[in-house]
């Protein structure tokens, strides 16, 4: 399928510069979607992180050169980007559970992680409840903070700036100014190139802004997906989405901010939805 054919146009070019730091635009391109997107599908269909990924690879190749010959651990550490013996050990010792020293010894046991490929496999256990929806543009107001460039970085941003916003009273003042049609709290990502990696918590409403900011989401289709459970089942619902729904549904990503909106505060019987710019395959525009 064309999407999978893309994604290791990706991969098979992370590949041939495994030795230097990845371009993220260039992987996204490759792919057909924002480099923020490319990283979410890779995420959800290898079950790793594309760092993760990066990091296994590259020290998979790093083994097979310590086993190779007389060369020097601070050699190999500069030929895989690590600018110190220290977090190249780290890393090393991270995935195979030895020392680089001690790799170089007879009978050790070392792990090897080849390069990914994509193909397809048939999933779709049970139902997914969704619809398309055609929208304007949609106002929203919130507290926003920067995002880091992979997706490994801001899991572990978000969860704590939800508490924070809990705690000094943002969430509370935020549903007060909800109005319109999309009622709950909203977690919007903003993530459409190098200088523009945000994250909202955020209402759509059309009252002023005061203390806030706003963001004007660009209109287009949408797909929604409604859902309910604890909070870790967002994120096994957008692995479907991305896995079992969007390579068979004639749609691709569009270049929008996703949406998570959140219709209930209970955590452990959260509903949900979450909304995913889509355009038709072809259709490079705004819906």
């Amino acid at each position: 399928m064309e999407w999978i054919e893309r994604m290791n146009r990706a991969v098979n070019h992370l590949e041939e510069h495994i030795l230097e730091e990845p371009d993220l635009d260039m992987l996204g391109r490759l792919a057909g979607c924002s480099s923020h997107h490319f990283q979410r599908i890779f995420t959800y269909v290898s079950g790793m992180t594309l760092t993760e990924y990066i990091r296994k690879r590259r020290m998979s190749l790093a083994a097979a050169d310590l086993r190779d010959g007389n060369v020097k651990v601070i050699d190999v550490a500069g030929k895989y980007c690590y600018d110190s013996p220290t977090a190249f050990n780290r890393a090393f010792q991270s995935v195979h559970g030895i020392s680089p020293s001690e790799a170089k010894a007879d009978s050790i046991t070392l792990k090897a992680y080849p390069p990914i490929v994509f193909k397809m496999s048939v999933r779709g256990t049970y139902e997914m409840n969704y619809r398309i929806e055609k929208r304007e543009e949609i106002r929203v107001v919130g507290k926003k903070i920067p995002l880091k460039s992979t997706l490994e970085e801001n899991y572990q941003i978000t969860p704590g700036f939800w508490k924070e916003s809990a705690m000094d009273g943002t969430i509370e003042r935020l549903a007060s100014m909800m109005d319109g049609d999309i009622r709950g709290l909203m977690g919007v990502s903003v993530c459409n190139g190098k200088d523009q990696w945000e994250y909202y918590i955020a209402v759509a409403t059309s009252m002023d802004s005061g203390e806030y900011e706003e963001l004007i989401i660009p209109g287009g289709t949408w797909v929604i997906f409604h859902d309910e459970g604890p909070v870790i089942k967002i994120q096994e619902l957008e692995t479907r989405i991305v896995t079992e729904w969007l390579p068979t549904s004639g749609y691709e990503y569009r270049d929008a901010p996703e949406i998570e909106l959140y219709l209930n505060p209970d955590p452990e019987k959260t509903e949900f939805e979450i909304w995913l710019p889509i355009t038709r395959k072809g259709e490079r525009s705004n819906g």
